[in-house]
């Protein structure tokens, strides 16, 4: 557990502070100390993949997607919401909950998935530098090791407030979408269509489908879930700052959504009535095409927030990885500490850069079909993600009086039926090709909505029947913390729970299967 004084990017709070925030100066002042874990993930969100799928979509479909951005935000507020509440209350990450509190088949399932696709992501990362680079006619060679040593330069510092600082400077970088949007001159009219009406241009078909999962999949990603707990731990959010942090938390989805509209609205105004328009390839012929049918200046800044987003997404996703390393090896994993100190730590994060780094300059490589299947692949993975998440945050031993409420779960199950609907239709169009989407979604809406249901009714009832908890005063609930794990009895898992769980986790496999077969017939 790390305890000490809160050294934020534009703030201290001491460990000694227990002063209520009585006037909004200090409220502010609190906030602007704590603010950080929430917009970093959130903006790092918005990585290569993101800006290259977010761009696919309006090159695609114009308009018409934008609504699933709308949906997306309730989802990010309520996933990171619980990681945040997690961090705070436990001192403990994500991974090493997962592993001591429901075993180490389970740990390694959950972290086994987290290393394969974060080293990918990784690699999309760098796959975005590449893509800036050669825009403005740099080598591949160049840009790349300039990145990773960037990149690593801005980690290894052993000092916290350095390396948010650092971050704070790429995530005002990507303000850039603002002039990006304007420059684009959007219809506002069908821009404000796509935001309220959900249908797909062209109709619903499985390339639709592949998508809109790879936005789900790129705005909401397992890695946030595992950087968000840590990081919150590495700052030393406790109970007492947990209202800023979710502050914090919900200016970055909207933050996140924001960006995310604004690149899908220049690249559907770019290319709208234009030969190229449904013919996406990468994020470098978006580039090139907004400079053709908007103006050079469009093209210029699409190519520096593509540069932009991957430094923050590589260094994000890097560092979720290297902070569940450390979890699962138990070894000491933090930016306050120095390289002599945290040796592993940094040298796994050194070596994930410079491989994925390496790998992104093969030669001929598919480099706009491997971002996409990256996105739809963490769309897949999301919902088991997902449930470990909110068995965690029902596990009293862990949380206490911060476990969820009842309304939470609901949402909760409802976003993991959501997230197994759209991989389903997935699946399905993949394995049969020629089926009748909208017949598909029809179909797999309702047996979802009676899964829906039948589960609220379980859950309902199994409130009624639960203990009542007592109620705890507001200093209780804040200076409450989970005891050591060594001290906790491992949950039972109920034969209903476990068989559930396997069937979740064997459907993810097979549907990763059909995803790269998905991905290679495209």
């Amino acid at each position: 557990m790390h305890v000490g004084d809160i050294h934020g990017a534009f703030g201290t709070i001491k460990l000694s502070d227990v002063t209520p925030r009585r006037t909004w100066r200090r409220r502010l002042l609190t906030l602007a100390a704590i603010v950080g874990p929430g917009i970093i993930v959130m903006v790092g969100d918005n990585d290569a993949g993101g800006v290259s799928t977010y761009a696919q979509a309006g090159q695609n479909f114009g308009y018409s997607l934008l609504w699933t951005l709308v949906l997306l935000i309730p989802v990010l507020i309520v996933n990171q919401e619980m990681v945040v509440r997690l961090g705070a209350v436990t001192g403990v990450g994500h991974a090493k909950l997962i592993k001591e509190r429901f075993g180490n088949f389970w740990g390694w399932f959950s972290v086994g998935d987290l290393f394969l696709l974060n080293f990918l992501t990784i690699a999309t990362e760098f796959i975005g530098i590449s893509l800036a680079g050669q825009y403005f006619g740099l080598s591949p060679y160049v840009v790349v090791p300039v990145a990773a040593l960037i990149l690593i330069g801005i980690t290894i510092t052993g000092n916290f407030r350095r390396w948010e600082r650092a971050m704070f400077v790429f995530v005002a970088a990507s303000l850039l979408v603002f002039p990006l949007v304007v420059m684009s001159h959007p219809d506002p009219g069908a821009a404000l269509k796509g935001f309220v009406l959900p249908s797909v241009q062209g109709g619903f078909t499985s390339d639709a489908a592949l998508l809109i999962i790879a936005i789900v999949g790129t705005t909401v990603a397992p890695w946030q879930l595992f950087f968000q707990q840590s990081n919150v731990i590495d700052k030393r959010i406790t109970p007492r700052w947990l209202e800023y942090e979710k502050a914090d938390t919900i200016l970055g989805a909207f933050v996140v959504v924001i960006g995310a509209a604004c690149i899908m609205m220049a690249s559907a105004a770019a290319f709208s009535g234009t030969p190229d328009f449904g013919k996406f390839d990468s994020a470098l012929t978006i580039a090139q095409g907004m400079a053709s049918h908007v103006h050079p200046a469009v093209g210029s800044i699409f190519a520096l927030l593509l540069f932009d987003a991957s430094i923050v997404g590589a260094s994000a996703v890097t560092l979720a990885t290297s902070y569940a390393f450390g979890d699962i090896f138990g070894l000491r994993h933090s930016l306050h500490r120095g390289v002599r100190e945290a040796k592993l730590f940094y040298g796994s994060y050194t070596a994930m850069v410079a491989l994925a780094a390496a790998i992104t300059l093969i030669p001929h490589a598919p480099l706009g079909l491997i971002t996409t299947a990256v996105q739809a692949l963490a769309g897949i993975l999301l919902p088991s993600a997902t449930v470990f998440l909110v068995l965690l945050c029902n596990d009293r031993a862990v949380l206490g009086p911060w476990v969820n409420k009842p309304w939470l779960n609901a949402v909760a199950g409802f976003i993991v039926t959501v997230l197994l609907f759209l991989s389903l239709v997935l699946v399905v169009t993949t394995v049969i090709p020629t089926i009748d989407v909208s017949k598909l979604v029809a179909v797999l809406g309702s047996v979802m909505i009676v899964l829906f249901v039948g589960g609220g009714v379980w859950l309902w009832r199994s409130q009624r029947r639960a203990e009542r908890v007592p109620e705890v005063s507001r200093a209780e609930r804040e200076n409450w913390r989970m005891p050591a794990l060594a001290l906790l009895e491992r949950p039972k898992m109920s034969p209903v729970r476990r068989i559930a769980m396997l069937t979740l986790s064997g459907y993810l496999v097979v549907a990763i299967v059909l995803l790269a077969v998905k991905a290679d017939v495209s």
